[in-house]
């Protein structure tokens, strides 16, 4: 009997762990859902604050928020494309190690230009502006070319892939219609000349008997009545 009550305890306490587990795992995935909300949000009131600067009067300001919108959308667009392929082509794991290393040089760029759009010294800013412009140059130039060569990459296997398709297409249409290409059958040729003449007729039958054939029913006893 205490063998049965420990049994049942620690199964109760095995579905108590696994209560617990589940809990804490949703609770997880949703606090990662709306931490992910939450960061999408910000992005986007960020990016129409920045293209609302860059609209306004130039100056120092207004080419800072150009050069942190420009490289903002080339970062995330290339972002977007290589983890949208890396789990269809497993050779582009190599490109998002390299964008990875990118990415650090991309925010390192952005802190500094959100640091120097509360910089006093407009002077000190626009001084800064050339090497600022140049180093968001070459960020995004290496990050669109990353996104442009994924992109022709995935082009050219899909066009591979249905030239392939196409010709198995063709193969299949083809044997479908076997038919058309299928020489005479020997009942539609004509019998060769063997030069013994005529053949035999085939003998009637007498009056009153009717050969059946292999499709054709059975007569019917007539009816004694």
């Amino acid at each position: 009997m205490g063998s049965v009550i420990a049994i049942i305890a620690l199964i109760f306490v095995a579905f108590l762990v696994l209560g617990a587990y589940i809990t804490v795992k949703a609770v997880g995935a949703a606090k990662r859902g709306v931490d992910r909300r939450v960061e999408q949000a910000r992005r986007a009131v960020e990016d129409t604050t920045l293209r609302a600067r860059s609209l306004g009067t130039a100056g120092a300001a207004s080419e800072l928020a150009q050069l942190r919108l420009k490289l903002r959308q080339s970062m995330r667009a290339t972002q977007d494309a290589l983890h949208a392929r890396v789990a269809e082509d497993a050779s582009l794991q190599e490109s998002l190690g390299l964008f990875e290393r990118l990415s650090a040089h991309g925010h390192d760029l952005d802190a500094e230009l959100k640091r120097l759009e509360s910089e006093p010294d407009k002077a000190y800013v626009r001084g800064l502006l050339p090497d600022l412009a140049r180093r968001t140059e070459k960020i995004t130039a290496s990050a669109d070319a990353l996104r442009h060569a994924a992109r022709d990459r995935a082009e050219h296997f899909a066009q591979d892939d249905l030239e392939a398709l196409s010709r198995q297409i063709d193969v299949e249409s083809g044997a479908l219609r076997h038919w058309t290409t299928r020489p005479p059958s020997a009942a539609t040729q004509e019998p060769p000349a063997t030069g013994q003449g005529p053949a035999p007729r085939q003998e009637i039958p007498p009056s009153g008997v009717r050969p059946v054939y292999p499709w054709q029913r059975k007569p019917r006893p007539e009816s004694t009545t």
